[in-house]
């Protein structure tokens, strides 16, 4: 990256302005719903020292980059929480989703726009990258969790609804990717091979290990509801591709049923070896297992 005063912070600053003012446009919307919050409170004061910063014009575009992500992961943290207390109404919860999405997607979107020729990875790190990953994933299976009880709306919308699934295992499979599982060698001690075990699978944390579990359930959803998915084009062969539902979504269908069982197995792994006794319960991915395992008709 340039030098933090030269044209590559000038873009930055440029292109912040207009993100700035959305998120503050947002944060003014609640008024005194979201006066107590503290998510909404830390939000709120990093969108101040941003300004200051974008006045001042002299701070690094990485710094501003990652102090943006960490107001945009705040600010939607307190809006998602609303739409779960609501239990994603029927009437406006999808255009909510999306919405939500396509602030997540910012981060990304604002260093192509300030031309950084850099990985995601190493401007904005992996733990920013998967919590903003992490967050679009799971934000899709709350919402198709609700979404699939509504017997009469999935039968009108089930396009949409195997759409969001498809793009929120894309979303929680980059999640899990931003970090190379460790490579384990003899030389482990005996009290760490627990660890690396963990490691080597891919699991720095719970919440590495829930995205194995919400991939693994969404793609079970996704086989019981809308049946085998191949590996196509959505633009050729899904009717609502091109409105969008969710932003910059994946253009290629998963297969629900060998992405379900690669998750749902290393789940199943990690919770009865490393993990056992932890409180970890495999018996709903084991049934889901099961179901996934069964020949194709």
């Amino acid at each position: 990256m340039g030098e933090p005063g030269g044209a590559e912070a000038r873009r930055a600053v440029s292109a912040l302005r207009p993100r700035l003012a959305a998120l503050g446009r947002r944060l003014a919307a609640f008024g005194g719903a979201g006066s107590d919050d503290t998510f909404l409170a830390k939000g709120s004061a990093t969108l101040d020292k941003l300004k200051d910063f974008r006045n001042e014009g002299k701070e690094h575009p990485s710094t501003l980059l990652h102090l943006y992500t960490q107001a945009v992961l705040d600010i939607t943290y307190f809006e998602e929480n609303q739409l779960v207390d609501e239990d994603f109404p029927e009437e406006s919860s999808l255009q909510k989703v999306k919405e939500l999405t396509c602030i997540l997607s910012e981060p990304e979107v604002l260093m192509r726009e300030c031309n950084i020729n850099e990985e995601p990875v190493n401007i904005l790190g992996a733990e920013l990258l998967e919590c903003l990953y992490w967050r679009k994933g799971a934000l899709l299976y709350m919402y198709c969790h609700t979404a699939k009880e509504r017997s009469e709306w999935l039968r009108e919308n089930i396009a949409i609804f195997k759409k969001c699934l498809n793009d929120g295992v894309h979303y929680l499979m980059k999640m899990l990717s931003f970090r190379c599982p460790l490579q384990v060698n003899e030389d482990v001690s005996l009290q760490d091979k627990d660890s690396a075990r963990l490691l080597s699978e891919g699991v720095f944390s719970d919440t590495h290990l829930l995205a194995m579990m919400y991939g693994g359930e969404m793609c079970y959803w996704g086989l019981q509801h809308c049946g085998e998915g191949k590996q196509e084009s959505l633009e050729t062969t899904d009717p609502v591709s091109n409105s969008d539902l969710v932003c910059r979504s994946n253009s290629v269908w998963l297969d629900f049923r060998e992405t379900g069982k690669n998750m749902l197995e290393k789940y199943v792994a990690a919770c009865e070896g490393p993990l056992r006794g932890q409180g970890w319960n495999t018996a709903a991915a084991k049934q889901m297992l099961c179901y996934l395992m069964k020949p194709c008709n």
